[in-house]
């Protein structure tokens, strides 16, 4: 496996929001993280980040445990992007692009940054701050930034949060397009269900800090005797069963 994620977990003081998660995620592969809010999604994303300390467990890449990678390896490798973290308001989308650029060693930087900027239809407002930007022209930033050093590893959580459907359906196209051209495995959080059942290659379903139940979206939606997936999120988070 390319990532392993071995008996996970994170206490805060009496409260284990991450409690034991074990998955391997597969080369150029997509795995989507469900889960209502609170589950340990966005901690879980920032242990494999390296942003946040497990308590316990293992996070390995390519046989080499995570802590023991240098930072320029994880810059050179890894990156996410998030609506909800903001990046500097002050600094044009142009300016933020070439200074996490530079943050990640990107070589040829210029044709780099006009190259995502083409890509992603945010060169009309290029040199407008980015904290006067609205929300959906946030997120094709925060995501044009997460490919910047064009990463093996990405991260995203609620990627389409906030856009319009036509401009979510454009990133969707996108992300999709980019991984198979570009040989990238992600980890997708998303509460948009249709947006995981067209990206997502299989899926892991977590409660109260725990995964609950995992496979193919077709997989789970049959065992649990739904019509799509997002009634089987619903039920599996309304539950008071553990599944699995």
């Amino acid at each position: 496996m390319f990532i392993q994620i071995k008996n996970l977990t994170k206490n805060y003081n009496n409260t284990k929001a991450v409690n034991n998660i074990s998955f391997d995620m597969e080369k150029n592969k997509t795995i989507g993280l469900l889960g209502p809010n609170g589950c340990g999604k966005t901690t879980s994303i920032g242990m494999l980040l390296g942003l946040i300390k497990p308590t316990s467990g293992e996070i390995i890449i390519d046989n080499k445990n995570l802590e023991n990678l240098k930072r320029n390896d994880i810059l050179a490798r890894i990156n996410f992007a998030s609506p909800y973290i903001e990046l500097p308001k002050k600094l044009t989308v142009r300016q933020n692009l070439e200074v996490y650029g530079r943050l990640y060693g990107v070589k040829n930087l210029k044709k780099r940054v006009d190259e995502i900027s083409e890509d992603l239809n945010i060169k009309n407002f290029y040199d407008r701050k980015t904290g006067e930007l609205s929300s959906g022209q946030k997120n094709r930033v925060s995501l044009a930034k997460s490919l910047i050093n064009k990463p093996e590893i990405l991260f995203l959580d609620e990627p389409t949060a906030s856009l319009d459907p036509d401009i979510g359906d454009f990133v969707r196209t996108y992300i999709q397009k980019y991984k198979d051209e570009n040989q990238v495995t992600i980890l997708l959080a998303s509460h948009n269900m249709v947006e995981v059942e067209r990206l997502c290659d299989s899926i892991i379903m977590m409660k109260n800090g725990r995964i609950i139940d995992r496979g193919t979206c077709d997989q789970i939606i049959k065992k649990h005797g739904r019509n799509n997936l997002e009634e089987t999120f619903l039920k599996l988070a309304r539950s008071k069963n553990e599944f699995q």
